[in-house]
């Protein structure tokens, strides 16, 4: 792997991590298109169809780290498969499964492996491709990420109409044996250098509490408030595990998260960047509530456009690697925000009566932002720390995603609803999808106003970024010409 041009092995690494990174991204966008079909043939309510969702990122949030730093301390590929085994097998058990009940169990099984493919995918692509070429591969990546999000709609809406609910799931076997085989031949053995310490036990049991608080206290308050108790006491826990897991970490020998990767500001920067850009991201649930009802598109309609911007990031995202390569991370992913700022305004600027592909054209501005920030962003992440660190920083751009989306969900639906009700003059209490067409239409428009201010946060940032790039490198050029002058004289 010491070439410095990526060969047919690289390559064909790839397609292994990529079809996990696949599967587990159409997972994720099939299950949510079958929930209202679960509720009538699982005999079961809303509330209760909410937990195949909610069991699966609630595992998926609270391992993630921890699965990163097994991958620190042994074979990536080993433990990558082992996720994907967890995650074929968890697949298998869903489409079998006799009841709600059941189906939640299987789906928190698939949980676990989500969280070692996801945690440990970026890290073996990062380690395995040369850094001339990292860029576009994590471009790819960043691709495949999107078709699985554009496909799983109306991939969904197919197979519940013809083969029944259990495909949704089963879908998932060829895929995970194909990966699998592909890993196992292909992908090298990815150990360690040097085995520094043990798994900090304490550590994670603190994190699996914290982050699992944090996501069940984001999703609870989503449905009951976050001003009932029980958001409240499970955020003000996580809160606490937080602080506690910090100052158990600065005293561990080998902690379970090596907080001196903090010291890097660069490397925090552009996490925190990632972070507030999936919290808008997460927003792009609105658009069903004002397809269907503003505009009365049919769910088979709606399904097709809410592949736009997905399907535009898809297409983006490996030219803003290579671009990255080429041209260095900063500078793309910068550009790629502004971008995603015009997005957002364009959204803000949609009119009623709108046509199909009238609303295709306002997504796609959001859809060539996104696709030109992240894949030069993980690069620059990735990029910027030691080997033996990896896997540690796969993991956190990895719960970045999780933890942008958990937050953003609820964070954009309710300025949503803020918005809607204030637009109407309703009470607090008064079910916003109830609302009439134009106060949903302005709560739209409000919500990605909003949006644009985070992303412009986020830019500035970026800018910081660019600027402390720069300067570091100027600082190392006067260092290399001063030492060489010492050396002449």
């Amino acid at each position: 792997m010491a070439s410095s041009r990526p060969t047919s092995q690289h390559w064909l690494t790839l397609l292994g991590v990529g079809s996990g990174v696949l599967m587990a991204t159409l997972d994720s966008s099939i299950v949510n298109i079958s929930l209202p079909t679960l509720v009538e043939n699982l005999h079961t309510d809303f509330a209760t169809v909410e937990w195949v969702v909610l069991a699966y990122v609630l595992v998926l949030t609270a391992l993630m780290l921890g699965a990163a730093r097994l991958g620190d301390l042994y074979n990536k590929k080993r433990l990558y498969q082992i996720g994907l085994i967890i995650f074929t097998l968890g697949s298998l058990l869903c489409g079998l499964a006799p009841t709600i009940t059941a189906l939640i169990i299987f789906r928190a099984i698939q949980g676990i492996g989500a969280a070692f493919t996801q945690a440990l995918g970026t890290a073996i692509v990062t380690e395995v491709f040369p850094p001339e070429s990292r860029g576009r591969a994590l471009g790819t990546i960043g691709s495949i990420v999107s078709i699985g999000i554009a496909a799983g709609p109306p991939l969904g809406g197919m197979i519940i109409a013809w083969a029944g609910w259990h495909w949704v799931f089963l879908v998932n076997l060829p895929i995970g044996i194909i990966a699998s085989f592909i890993v196992h031949r292909v992908v090298p053995d990815l150990r360690p250098e040097k085995r520094e310490g043990g798994f900090d036990m304490l550590g994670a049991a603190i994190l699996f509490m914290t982050m699992g608080c944090y996501a069940l206290g984001m999703t609870m308050g989503q449905d009951l408030g976050f001003d009932t108790q029980w958001p409240r006491i499970l955020l003000g826990i996580a809160l606490v595990g937080l602080i506690a897991f910090v100052i158990v970490e600065r005293r561990q020998p080998y902690p379970m998260v090596d907080l001196t990767l903090f010291r890097n500001t660069l490397f925090s920067i552009n996490l925190l960047m990632a972070f507030l850009v999936f919290i808008v991201m997460a927003g792009m649930f609105l658009m069903p509530f004002f397809l269907e009802l503003v505009q009365g598109y049919p769910a088979q309609l709606v399904g097709l456009l809410m592949m736009a911007h997905p399907v535009v990031m898809g297409i983006v995202a490996p030219l803003a690697g290579a671009l990255s390569d080429r041209y260095g991370s900063r500078g793309i992913s910068l550009i790629g925000l502004i971008v995603v700022i015009l997005g957002c305004l364009s959204v803000a600027s949609i009119q009623p009566g709108l046509s199909p592909l009238g609303f295709v054209l306002h997504l796609i501005p959001f859809g060539i932002g996104l696709g030109m920030f992240q894949s030069p962003n993980n690069n620059a992440i990735m990029g910027s720390v030691p080997r033996n660190r990896l896997g540690i920083a796969s993991g956190l751009l990895a719960l970045m995603r999780t933890l942008g989306q958990t937050s953003g969900l609820p964070l954009m639906g309710t300025l949503f609803a803020l918005q809607v009700r204030a637009a109407a003059n309703l009470p607090p209490n008064f079910e916003v999808t109830q609302a009439d067409p134009q106060a949903l239409l302005a709560g739209l428009r409000g919500t990605y106003q909003i949006a644009a201010f985070v992303i412009l946060v986020a830019t500035l940032l970026a800018v910081l970024a660019l600027w402390l790039d720069t300067q570091s490198r100027k600082q190392a050029a006067y260092s290399v010409v001063s030492g060489e002058q010492k050396t002449y004289h």
